[in-house]
């Protein structure tokens, strides 16, 4: 039993661990800075289930990364009944700004008038594609807010780690090469599926080289959504040595059109791993574009490299 000067005898005190000094120490967790933009996550496609679920998991990883920071989430194809456009969503987001300047100024506390973006918009795409940044920057333009448009996530080193732990999954190829155990499965070949035309392929194609580099398999990307992209790549691999392909969206998975996974599987007459989807390394990336546009940079995090 505990005395009121301490607790009882031949019981463990409890004492607060030193803090560790020199350049191993453990870094303070870093909070977001009071007033911050909010992040708003823009999601394109048609919104269902498991889209929302998808982006509210993004944005969890992105906050665990950031605490305190604001978030939301716009969908480009919303109905502002359940899933809220992204205009709507960053115009509640500037009106709760000015209404909490409101509320402080009439308690009568000493607050600067709100100046800068409201918030920063992270488009949820991995690489470029101009038909859906264009509608995200008009959405942006007809909320009328106070508003910030970060760059895509790609390409990134650990969008190709996301991607090859993908493969992994779908039993396409090794989960570690360093292991050199035996995956009966695993394709010699990659084709890098993504949307958005020649850019976006062209991005997909650095983000392939370091996946090529990851794997010690050729690795060569493609549009999935222009007619004959997937299969010219297939063949292309095919007449260099590659006899096992598989199929590796580029892809987060709300702007990939239902159905056209599987049909640019059966074009290029292989399996194909899932796309990337939640994979920790997606909220990380999101947050990173959000700390970059604003020129913040936590530990962590910083810009990626283009």
């Amino acid at each position: 039993m505990s005395s009121p000067t301490g607790p009882a005898p031949g019981l463990p005190v409890r004492m607060p661990r030193p803090r560790q000094s020199g350049r191993h120490r453990r870094p303070e967790p870093v909070a977001a800075p009071e007033g911050a933009p909010a992040l708003v996550l823009a999601v394109p496609g048609t919104p269902a289930p498991t889209t929302r679920g998808l982006a509210e998991e993004v944005i969890s990883i992105a906050r665990s990364e950031l605490p305190g920071l604001e978030v939301g989430i716009g969908y480009l194809d919303g109905d502002d009944a359940e899933y809220p456009t992204l205009e709507t969503v960053l115009a509640r987001t500037a009106a709760r700004r000015t209404e909490r300047y409101e509320i402080a100024k009439a308690a009568g506390r000493e607050v600067a008038e709100p100046e800068g973006p409201a918030a920063v918009v992270v488009p949820l795409l991995a690489g470029p594609d101009n038909a859906l940044m264009r509608r995200i920057r008009q959405a942006v333009m007809d909320s009328r807010a106070a508003a910030e448009l970060a760059d895509v996530l790609g390409p990134h080193p650990l969008l190709a780690e996301a991607v090859h732990v993908r493969l992994s999954e779908a039993g396409l190829a090794r989960a570690d090469r360093a292991r050199l155990f035996t995956v009966a499965t695993a394709a010699d070949g990659i084709i890098l599926a993504t949307v958005g035309g020649e850019e976006a392929v062209q991005a997909a194609g650095i983000t392939g080289m370091l996946l090529a580099a990851r794997l010690a398999v050729p690795v060569m990307a493609a549009a999935i959504d222009q007619e004959g992209s997937i299969a010219a790549i297939a063949e292309q691999l095919r007449a260099s040595g590659s006899a096992q392909l598989a199929l590796a969206p580029y892809l987060v998975g709300p702007e990939l059109p239902e159905g056209l996974l599987d049909a640019a599987a059966k074009e290029a007459g292989c399996a194909a791993a899932e796309a990337l989807g939640a994979y920790p390394a997606i909220g990380k990336l999101v947050l990173s574009q959000y700390t970059t546009t604003l020129g913040i940079a936590p530990q962590g995090q910083g810009a990626q490299p283009r």
